[in-house]
């Protein structure tokens, strides 16, 4: 069923998002206040003035409405119009710009228990990059998400007593259909036969599954390929093909977001988080987060230590 627009739009911007008091940021690190101790947060956002470079541990979707809207993730800077959208995964550093005038959606969802669920690791490493949805990227999705989208802001602004949960549901739905999608168009492992394809794709599921339960153990290709039944040559391939990484760069990134969590709680020493994380040598641990993160493991703690509140 098609959504209406008009609908999608709040009569009182103001009104709809009364219970926001300001963002709660430290240094570069934005803390979200989602509505009522949620997990969901979504603005009708008309402002003119921009934001400058900062992250959270948000996914953060932005669907103009009227007019462009400025994304730069990462040094690399990306307009975005209306009828298309823009995923931002957690942890990237972005930095918004705003026309003269306008308006779009920005969703913020803390997908955290999402990553806990079977099978979501596959969806997961199609979030390591920004996601640009367009009639270009998505030619025969793209109209169908943004629908889903506008469903959830009628939700939001609306009083169904049930809007987190249906909210929720269509955000699985959202990430169902961009992975059905990744599937279904074949170009995932473009020297396999499409009927060989999608268990090719359920393999690397269960496996990207595994690592995200096995990341502190010593995991090397060789083992990991003989276990799903391939060489580690054709493994290798197969699985950049569908990750975007080398089997090694994935498992540090991988040990890198944990490691990420880990130094935000208090109480735990440099090495003690590099071992939780799976690194066994802390000069490697060190080195492999500032090549990720462009700091240290230490600076980055200091630099998410006290948060302080804006208005």
């Amino acid at each position: 069923m098609a959504i209406d627009n008009t609908k999608a739009v709040p009569t009182d911007f103001y009104k709809a998002n009364e219970d926001f008091i300001g963002r709660n940021l430290n240094n570069a690190q934005e803390f979200v206040e989602y509505q009522r101790k949620s997990t969901i947060r979504i603005w009708y956002n008309v402002e003119t003035y921009g934001f400058a470079s900062h992250w959270h541990s948000a996914l953060e979707i932005i669907m103009p409405q009227e007019n462009l809207y400025d994304i730069t993730v990462n040094d690399k800077t990306y307009r975005i119009v209306p009828g298309e959208i823009f995923a931002i995964p957690p942890g990237n550093i972005h930095r918004l710009t705003a026309p003269a005038s306008g308006s779009r959606f920005i969703f913020l969802f803390d997908i955290s228990f999402m990553t806990r669920l079977k099978g979501f690791a596959g969806i997961q490493s199609m979030l390591v990059q920004p996601l640009y949805i367009s009639k270009d990227t998505f030619p025969l999705l793209c109209d169908e998400l943004r629908q889903i989208l506008l469903h959830m802001t009628d939700e939001y602004f609306g009083d169904n007593e049930y809007k987190e949960l249906t909210i929720l549901s269509l955000l699985m739905s959202f990430f169902v259909k961009l992975g059905q999608n990744r599937i279904d168009t074949g170009n995932l492992f473009p020297d396999v036969r499409l009927t060989k394809q999608k268990a090719y794709v359920q393999k690397f599921n269960d496996l990207l599954d595994y690592i995200d339960v096995h990341y502190m153990e010593e995991l090397t290709l060789e083992e990991v390929a003989s276990s799903i039944g391939f060489s580690k040559y054709h493994f290798a391939r197969l699985f950049r093909q569908y990750t975007n990484f080398t089997f090694c760069d994935y498992l540090n990134y991988r040990r890198i977001k944990v490691a990420e969590e880990l130094l935000i709680q208090p109480g735990l020493s440099i090495t003690e988080v590099a071992l939780q994380s799976g690194f066994s040598s802390i000069s490697t641990f060190n080195r492999l987060f500032k090549l990720q993160k462009n700091c240290t493991p230490s600076q980055f703690r200091a630099k998410n230590d006290q948060p302080r509140f804006l208005k």
